[in-house]
């Protein structure tokens, strides 16, 4: 199911690469011409974006239609077909960009994802994302990172109270940036979780000293540190940890017994997956 809003960021994509018009296909083909593409698969990964590029498809011209082979979360390799699309030649070509521009970000987000998830496989520890996202992208990268078998952590500045070192210093600790936190919440009538960062054990104590916490981020703790910290928290809260989490390493920190780990490396830089959009003659 597409995310909100995703059929207007679409829209507005198209906008942006056709302009006053897709003047080479004008030029080149012909107005009542009809053809066939299909969606040609040139490396290893996780297949994610079918869904949107089905939309962006019906909104270049509902005549175009597609028979998907392949689905989102899929694993693919190099000569796999995941869909054929035909009808306007014209409106096939004029879509062409946008289709995998989204196709190849989010495909390349959800291997990427699948890798990391497959690291720590039978840990019990779940991967997930950060806000290290494209601006006005998140949605749509959230939604590949789910496609690759993660989970989302929150949306946005909405959706949970994270108090971060840079609160802590700012509201004059862990103890008053909590207590401040829980009165604004109990003042606006709010039910979102409450996650509070650390940065050693003694701010751990500290968290939990303070009491209706849902969730300790532990930033930056090197695996021994963190095994000491998921041990002394002792699932009065949820625990993730975060920082400098690789694919060499994440199954060290998930062995820890954490919870989560968030990656943000899963949607700043997760290169793209080599895809091509080949017409059938």
């Amino acid at each position: 199911m597409l995310p909100e809003g995703t059929e207007d960021l679409i829209a507005r994509a198209l906008r942006e690469d056709i302009g006053t018009g897709d003047h080479t296909t004008l030029a080149t083909i012909r107005a009542d011409a009809h053809g066939a593409a299909h969606l040609l698969v040139k490396q290893e990964g996780v297949l994610a974006g079918v869904e949107l590029a089905e939309a962006v498809l019906r909104l270049q011209d509902p005549d175009l239609s597609m028979r998907i082979l392949l689905n989102d979360g899929a694993r693919v390799r190099p000569g796999d077909v995941a869909f054929i699309v035909k009808g306007p030649s014209r409106a096939i070509l004029t879509a062409e960009r946008v289709l995998l521009n989204f196709m190849q970000r989010m495909s390349g987000i959800a291997t990427m994802t699948a890798r990391f998830v497959e690291a720590v496989a039978d840990t019990g520890c779940t991967v997930l994302d950060t806000r290290k996202t494209t601006p006005l992208l998140r949605a749509v990268e959230k939604w590949a990172v789910r496609i690759g078998g993660g989970g989302n952590h929150r949306h946005g500045l909405y959706d949970m109270v994270l108090i971060k070192d840079n609160h802590v210093d700012m509201a004059g600790g862990i103890a008053p940036a909590v207590s401040a936190a829980q009165a604004y919440l109990e003042l606006h009538g709010l039910q979102i979780p409450v996650e509070v960062e650390t940065r050693d054990l003694e701010e751990v104590e500290q968290v939990l000293a303070c009491g209706g916490v849902d969730r300790i981020l532990l930033d930056n703790f090197a695996p021994p540190a963190l095994r000491q910290a998921v041990e002394l928290i002792a699932h009065r809260c949820a625990t993730e940890a975060s920082g400098g989490i690789t694919l060499a390493t994440a199954r060290a920190f998930a062995e820890t017994g954490v919870d989560h780990i968030s990656v943000g490396a899963l949607t700043h830089s997760p290169g793209s997956l080599d895809l091509s959009l080949k017409a059938l003659l």
